[in-house]
């Protein structure tokens, strides 16, 4: 009886677990399910905008200086105890060629929907699994994250 409990216990403890990665795969359907989730007419997420207000985010083709030396003051204040501007991770991740790598409406998302992003967002997940570190919501207004945007693609270059 005793070893009939055991296995019985044994199995559950496999079929819970699972096998291999699953949170990558996990993540990779949750991305392929909101995809999924677009093209059947909801548009209640999209992974290239993430989780948040932001659908589309007008973007010159050259930087607005004062609106980068805004978001590098906002940056100062809320951001550089945590992020540096090279590629080098800190607690957070280097902000170095994050604008080639997201959209501008996904880094507006993720800096103004924080919690919604790490809970939802596929790509937000992966970055919570290499700092280890939940990025704090900041309570940051549109106009900040707007400045902090234009002060990351200043960092990437954009003249």
């Amino acid at each position: 009886m005793k070893k009939l409990i055991f296995i019985g216990v044994l199995g559950l403890l496999l079929v819970a677990c699972g096998g291999g990665n699953a949170h990558s795969e996990s993540a990779a359907s949750s991305e392929s399910e909101a995809r999924e989730t677009l093209e059947n007419g909801n548009p209640t997420y999209d992974p290239k905008r993430g989780e948040g207000k932001f659908k589309e985010v007008a973007v010159g083709k050259t930087l607005d200086a004062a609106l980068a030396e805004k978001g590098n003051k906002v940056s100062a204040v809320k951001c550089s105890s945590c992020h540096k501007t090279t590629e080098e991770k800190l607690v957070g991740p280097g902000w170095k060629g994050v604008t080639s790598r997201h959209s501008p409406e996904w880094i507006m998302n993720f800096i103004t929907n924080t919690d919604e992003m790490l809970n939802k967002d596929p790509k937000a997940q992966a970055q919570l699994e290499i700092c280890l570190v939940r990025m704090p919501n900041q309570n940051l207004s549109d106009d900040d994250a707007r400045s902090l945007f234009e002060f990351m693609r200043k960092v990437d270059g954009i003249k």
